[in-house]
């Protein structure tokens, strides 16, 4: 059997962490057994659809990397496929016109509520033989059958077992005609040649429902696993409160979309002991039998730990495409300065996340606008003056821009003019970098270049030369 799985979701919003985690199960799968693997998009729901939600989702799988063999496929040009599908179950007596109104349903229910029964449809209209009126509206109900069981057998959950006497004749298509969800991805599955439907156990109910149709419509069934969610931190349901849940909210986070589907992974499967998988490993190693059946929570620090190592151990070219993206968010044309890639080589081993990497690499593309102000009257006062009028000559004097040049002009006006290297350094630190942290100072020199290093010393010189000739007070 040739493996099929597909990610179906509904732009309606944007790529839910957990709907991300599917899709990733959905991939690994079908790349695991040499299958294919499908994104259709279920875009029926026209009053919540957005084409913001639709970019969403395919910018999303994009930046995740999680390429789809077919598609993407949308629910609303295969309506026609739909209509035949419904016409021909009513053809052959697997689904039936239903003329009751609101009204009657309501009532229905509240009797069958006020008996502490189930509240379902209760088959009014499953035997008529004739319209109440002849342009009387009607839904089209599926004529679920009235006994036996749905079973399935779920490869994360096992075994389950569903009486037909629990479900009642749902309705497939509504009063416009427009097909229902249950019918919509059972046509889709079958037309498709779904062989795995991966997907949330929040669609374990309606799975008895799909089989019962495609069993009805004479097709084989697809094997079902249902994925349980994602909880936040505090062990409850994910929501907004908890932080990110869209995807693209953390790549805005400054995470990689190597250590965001690491993270995924790892939520609710395990191979062993192991913690790092890059998407080739996964591919090789994923299987459904490693998925927990019970729901796995957040952990951020995780999820940061992770970031950090595919900050230091990628290579600094790929980790600088998504840093470019990061410093472009703050106007910084990373062309216009050293090259970014060499940014990262200096950057990564001190921080998180690439938001972090990118707001204190900020000094190495814009000259400072003012001075952290303890660190300017700590540094650029006094004797500073003669340092950095010292290292300016000596700087300017520098023929190749290397650090271990760069470093012995540093120490040798330290020696010069008998002061500790850190009375030399970090006033100009802060002349370059407008703060007392930055890289090593001659990493940080040979980074910016001569032209633009010299410049900046100039600039803290009069600086201090506005500042009461650089003696304001402490």
């Amino acid at each position: 059997m040739t493996v099929k799985s597909r990610f179906a979701p509904s732009p309606t919003g944007y790529l839910h962490i957990g709907g991300a985690r599917t899709a990733l199960f959905s991939y690994l799968f079908a790349r695991r057994h040499g299958g294919r693997f499908v994104l259709r998009i279920e875009d029926t729901d026209r009053e919540r659809f957005t084409e913001e939600s639709v970019n969403a989702i395919l910018e999303g799988m994009a930046w995740l990397g999680l390429e789809y063999d077919e598609g993407p496929f949308y629910q609303t040009h295969r309506f026609e496929r739909y209509r035949e599908v419904i016409q021909q179950l009513l053809d052959e007596g697997k689904a039936y016109r239903c003329y009751c109104s609101r009204e009657r349903l309501d009532a229905v229910r509240e009797k069958q509520v006020e008996h502490k029964e189930k509240p379902r449809y209760d088959g009014h209209c499953r035997h008529l033989t004739e319209p109440p009126s002849a342009d009387a509206p009607y839904v089209v109900r599926f004529a679920n059958p009235q006994d036996g069981d749905v079973v399935i057998d779920d490869l994360v959950h096992g075994r389950i077992v569903i009486s037909n006497t629990e479900l009642d004749d749902l309705v497939i298509a509504r009063t416009d005609g427009s097909p229902t969800y249950n019918l919509t991805v059972v046509v889709d599955d079958m037309d498709m040649g779904i062989s795995h439907v991966i997907r949330g156990d929040d669609h374990i109910n309606n799975t008895p429902r799909q089989i019962n149709i495609l069993k009805a419509l004479g097709v084989k069934l697809p094997v079902y696993a249902h994925v349980p969610m994602i909880l936040g931190e505090d062990g409850k349901r994910l929501s907004k409160r908890h932080g990110a849940v869209g995807v693209m909210n953390y790549r805005d986070e400054g995470y990689l979309p190597e250590a965001v589907l690491n993270y995924l992974v790892r939520l609710g499967w395990s191979f062993g002991d192991e913690e790092i998988f890059s998407l080739d490993e996964m591919v090789a190693k994923f299987d459904i039998d490693g998925l927990n059946a019970k729901a796995s929570a957040l952990n951020i620090s995780k999820l940061n730990w992770l970031n950090q190592h595919y900050m230091k151990t990628l290579p600094p070219e790929h980790v600088a495409r998504h840093l470019s993206w990061h410093m472009g968010q703050r106007d910084i044309d990373p062309a216009e300065g050293p090259p970014l890639e060499s940014v990262v080589e200096v950057q990564r081993d001190r921080y998180k996340t690439l938001v972090e990497v990118a707001d204190n690499s900020v000094m190495f593309y814009r000259r400072p606008a003012e001075y952290d102000d303890k660190a300017a009257r700590k540094n650029l006062k006094g004797e500073a003056r003669g340092a950095l009028l010292a290292l300016k000559e000596g700087l300017e004097a520098v023929e190749d821009w290397q650090r271990a040049d760069l470093h012995a002009v540093v120490e040798g006006v330290a020696e010069r003019l008998e002061l500790k290297l850190g009375k030399v350094a970090q006033p100009l630190r802060v002349a370059l970098a407008g703060v007392p942290v930055s890289p090593s100072i001659d990493v940080t020199l040979e980074l910016l270049g001569k032209a633009e290093s010299v410049a900046r010393i100039d600039a803290a010189l009069a600086w201090m030369d506005a500042n009461a000739g650089g003696d304001s007070a402490d």
